[in-house]
C-alpha cells in the first residue's frame, strides 16, 4: 500500500503551525501543514464579533511582521489577527493543505501513518500545533431540560443571539469579564459568577503590563513539569485596553456572585468565595505594581509614579451580602454563558505519549515518542509558550530538534535556549 510521504507534517494551521513552518523552511526541512478548518480558523468562527487581542499590537505577533491599519500600542481585532496570519502564511510560503481533517495518528515504519479525511500521510517526524483551545468546557451542572439556553464562550457572538431577559455568565477571567461588559452595556441584566484569577494592571507607570511581564522576567517563567495549568487571567484590550476591575463592574449594575456549586430544581448554589476571589485577585494586582516599582528603583529608571493605581473601590453591595442561592427564574434568567475554558482533544493521537490524566508526556515540546512534538500548549516551555511571539520561539527549538534529528546527531539539550525575538 502507497501513501503520500513527507519529512514532518504539522497538524493545525494557527499561529503555532505557521511558527513551526517558518523555523522548518529557515532550516531547508521539507514539511507539510494540514488544517482542517482555514488559516487561522480560531480566530474565525470561534470569537465572539467584538472580540480584540488581550495584548498590545506591538508585542502579540511574529517578530518579522507588524500589524498593518493600526497603532502598535493598539489592540488588534480578530479579523485583523486572521488577516495577519494569512499574510504571514503568503510571506513565508507556507505549504499549507486546507480543509483536511487529522482522523487517527499512529506508528509506522519507524515514524507515523496520519489518516485524513483526504487520505493517509506517512511522516518521519508529527508537530501537532493544534492549540490549547480545542474542545469546550460546559460543566455538567444544569440540565438541557432546565428550559435555560447554555452556550459556551467559544459559540457567543453578541448580545442579539441569545433570548430576551438575563444572563448568566460564569467563568471571569479574560471572556467572561468582556462578555458580560458588553451584555450589560447591550442593556441585560447579568450575573457573574468570580472563580480564582490573575488581575494584573492593563498600564502602569507608563508601560502595558506585557511589557513589565518582560522586564520583570516573568515570560520566562518555567514550567516546573509539563502539568502545570494556565491560570486564569482578568484582562482586557476592549475599548482602547483596561484594568479589569470587579468592584467597577458591580457599579456598572453587573451582580457578582462566587464560583458556582450546583443546581437543582431552578436554584443555583453558589460558593461563598467572591470576596474571598476578589482579595485575591486584588492581591495579585498588587504584587505586580510593588515588582514594578521595585524594578524602576533598581534600575533607577525616570517613570512616572502612579499612586492612584493602589486605590481600591469600596466593595459593592453584592460582596457584603454574597448571593449563595440563586433562582433563575425569579431573577429572570434565561440564558447562561459558560465562559469556563477549554480541555484538549488528543483522541486521534493512538500512541502511548500521555500521562494518566491524558496530558502529553514532553519537555519542551518534545515529546517520550521519538519524532512527535506539540506545540502552542499552555507552559509548554515558559509562561509565554501559548501567546503569538512565545509560540514562535517554541517552534524554534522543536524546529532545531528535529533538524538534529534528521541528521542523525546528538539532539538539542533538553536544558538548552534558543535564542527567541526580541519583542
Amino acid at each position: 500500500m502507497s501513501y503520500e510521504k513527507v519529512e514532518t507534517l504539522i497538524v493545525g494551521g494557527g499561529q503555532a503551525g505557521i511558527a513551526m513552518s517558518e523555523h522548518l523552511s529557515k532550516l531547508g526541512k521539507q514539511h507539510l501543514i494540514v488544517e482542517r478548518g482555514r488559516i487561522a480558523e480560531s480566530w474565525r468562527s470561534r470569537r465572539w464579533d467584538s472580540l480584540v487581542a488581550n495584548g498590545p499590537a506591538w508585542h502579540d505577533r511574529f517578530p518579522n511582521k507588524t500589524f498593518s491599519g493600526i497603532s502598535q500600542d493598539g489592540f488588534a481585532t480578530a479579523r485583523m489577527i486572521v488577516d495577519y496570519f494569512v499574510d504571514y502564511a503568503d510571506q513565508i510560503k507556507a505549504p499549507f493543505r486546507c480543509g483536511v481533517e487529522v482522523q487517527a495518528l499512529c506508528r509506522w515504519n519507524g515514524g507515523f501513518r496520519v489518516e485524513t479525511s483526504e487520505g493517509s500521510i506517512e511522516a518521519e517526524n508529527v508537530v501537532v500545533a493544534t492549540g490549547p483551545f480545542q474542545r469546550p468546557i460546559i460543566p455538567p451542572v444544569i440540565p438541557e431540560t432546565a428550559g435555560i439556553t447554555q452556550i459556551h464562550s467559544a459559540d457567543y457572538r453578541n448580545p442579539q443571539q441569545l433570548p430576551e431577559g438575563g444572563v448568566m455568565v460564569i467563568g471571569a477571567g479574560s471572556s467572561g469579564v468582556q462578555i458580560a461588559d458588553e451584555l450589560r452595556q447591550a442593556g441585560r441584566q447579568v450575573y457573574l459568577s468570580v472563580g480564582p484569577h490573575d488581575r494584573p494592571p492593563r498600564r502602569y507607570r507608563g508601560h502595558d503590563f506585557v511589557w513589565w511581564l518582560g522586564a520583570l522576567g516573568m515570560w520566562d517563567a518555567e514550567a516546573a513539569d509539563p502539568s502545570t495549568q494556565h491560570v486564569t487571567i482578568a484582562v482586557s484590550g476592549a475599548k482602547g485596553g483596561h484594568t479589569v476591575d470587579f468592584r467597577h463592574l458591580a457599579s456598572t449594575g453587573i451582580t457578582l456572585v462566587g464560583m458556582t456549586r450546583s443546581y437543582k430544581n431552578g436554584v443555583m448554589q453558589i460558593a461563598p468565595d467572591l470576596r474571598k476571589n476578589i482579595a485575591a485577585g486584588d492581591a495579585n494586582y498588587l504584587a505586580m505594581l510593588d515588582a514594578a516599582d521595585a524594578y524602576v528603583v533598581r534600575q533607577g529608571l525616570d517613570f512616572p509614579e502612579e499612586p492612584e493605581a493602589r486605590l481600591i473601590k469600596p466593595d459593592p453591595q453584592c460582596m457584603n451580602d454574597p448571593v449563595l442561592e440563586l433562582n433563575l427564574a425569579e431573577a429572570g434568567i434565561r440564558s447562561i454563558v459558560w465562559a469556563t475554558g477549554y480541555t484538549q482533544d488528543f483522541d486521534w493521537i493512538k500512541v502511548d505519549a500521555f500521562d494518566q490524566s491524558g496530558r502529553p508526556q514532553h519537555h519542551r515540546g518534545v515529546s517520550c515518542i521519538s519524532g512527535l512534538y506539540f506545540l502552542g500548549l499552555p507552559w509548554l516551555a515558559r509562561r509565554s509558550s501559548s501567546f503569538i511571539w512565545g509560540v514562535w520561539r517554541d517552534a524554534g527549538y522543536i524546529a532545531e530538534h528535529i533538524a538534529a534529528r534528521g541528521k542523525q546527531v546528538s539532539l538539542p539539550r533538553a536544558d538548552g535556549d534558543i535564542t527567541g525575538p526580541v519583542i
